[in-house]
């Protein structure tokens, strides 16, 4: 993966990613990652809805622009196919895991992920896009990772399950933030394994001690 900066600009909260998003300065695989989980949790959508407002306000006030060959581009704009429907959710004969938005990147759904074993207890699928690392996670229960920091942003949205870190505790739907000032140890919790979508745009760099390092390795 080459390493490239995700967004011009700091991310530390959540508030603070929402903006970017519907600012449209996120890279695709980060914009899927937040569609998924204002898809997973409504908690934010509000928030999301007042931040567009605002947007659409502050362009209908800006200053036109003309906009070269607009006949032709409105000609093709309107000549062009709908969307195929998503068929209802009542059609599916068990709830998809993965939100739609991740489904559509990926290509498949949580049983059909081509697992690699990256660590006992750990495995991944990963692909990268538009510059960013993406990977899909599953973590044995009370697996704890190696303890790292990281040499850019990582944006963790968790599917299922859940983890806990020096951070706090982290469920279905929620997102964790992390960059170079977050040294973490996420550890799944015991009743179940826990599956994450990841977004990062530099490597990480794992911390602590030999012995503890070499224990998380073993597992």
């Amino acid at each position: 993966m080459t390493e490239t900066q995700m967004v011009h600009g700091h991310i530390d909260t959540i508030d603070a990613l929402m903006a970017h998003y519907v600012a449209g300065t996120l890279p695709e695989p980060a914009r899927v990652l937040v569609r998924s989980h204002l898809e997973m949790k409504a908690d934010n959508r509000s928030f999301v809805n007042g931040l567009e407002l605002l947007a659409g306000e502050a362009l209908e006030n800006a200053a036109g622009i003309a906009i070269a060959e607009r006949d032709r581009q409105l000609q093709a704009i309107f000549a062009s196919a709908s969307p195929i429907p998503e068929p209802p959710t009542s059609a599916r004969p068990k709830p998809a895991l993965f939100p739609r938005a991740l489904r559509d990147l990926v290509g498949f759904e949580a049983e059909d992920v081509p697992w690699r074993k990256r660590l006992p207890g750990f495995k991944e699928y990963s692909l990268d896009r538009d510059g960013c690392e993406v990977n899909l996670m599953w973590i044995r229960p009370g697996r704890a990772l190696p303890a790292h920091t990281h040499k850019g942003m990582e944006l963790i949205l968790i599917l299922d399950g859940a983890f806990n870190d020096e951070r706090g505790h982290f469920g279905p739907g929620d997102i964790s933030i992390a960059d170079e000032t977050v040294e973490h140890r996420p550890v799944a919790e015991a009743d179940g394994p826990c599956i994450a979508f990841t977004v990062s745009d530099g490597p990480v760099r794992l911390t602590g001690s030999f012995r503890q390092m070499m224990s998380d390795l073993i597992g």
